[in-house]
């Protein structure tokens, strides 16, 4: 993983309508970025949900939410219409960003080891730099916890 004060990783990525979406696009905005495993599995819809749920307690603060999974684009479109998901969701097939943000790691699950997204989120700050990360984190209080930071309630 990426540490607090390093540059965060630029990158460009399709959304789940093809359209390129840059990191730089948003410079003058803090980011949060979160990456998840798959769309509509269980934690990753309850995670996406969330951050829809506060998503205008995000945009009172000019921040953009920005989700990135392995996922394609078409899979990003339709999670996000049965889900009315209102930010951006990003496709990695090639988990080039994945990897570059250090969120492939190693997972064991049911005794099996295999490598796959471990759910995290970084935000970073309106100049690109990470001001915080969060390793491993829940997907149902993940939204809650960076809005009570931005709070400076933590």
């Amino acid at each position: 993983m990426l540490e607090i004060g390093t540059k965060a990783p630029n990158f460009t990525l399709q959304d789940k309508h093809g359209s390129l979406v840059s990191l730089s696009d948003f410079t003058g905005k803090k980011v949060v970025l979160y990456f998840y495993p798959k769309d509509n599995t269980p934690g990753c819809t309850r995670q996406a949900c969330a951050f829809a749920l506060h998503h205008n307690a995000f945009a009172e603060q000019n921040v953009v939410v920005i989700g990135i999974s392995k996922d394609s684009v078409a899979s990003h479109l339709k999670f996000a219409q049965k889900y009315d998901l209102p930010f951006l969701l990003l496709s990695d097939p090639d988990h080039a960003v994945i990897e570059a943000y250090g969120v492939w790691q190693e997972k064991k699950n049911y005794g099996k080891v295999s490598m796959g997204v471990v759910r995290s989120t970084y935000l970073i700050n309106e100049e690109g730099i990470i001001e915080k990360v969060m390793p491993k984190v829940k997907p149902d209080t993940n939204a809650e916890e960076i809005l009570a930071y931005l709070a400076g309630d933590v």
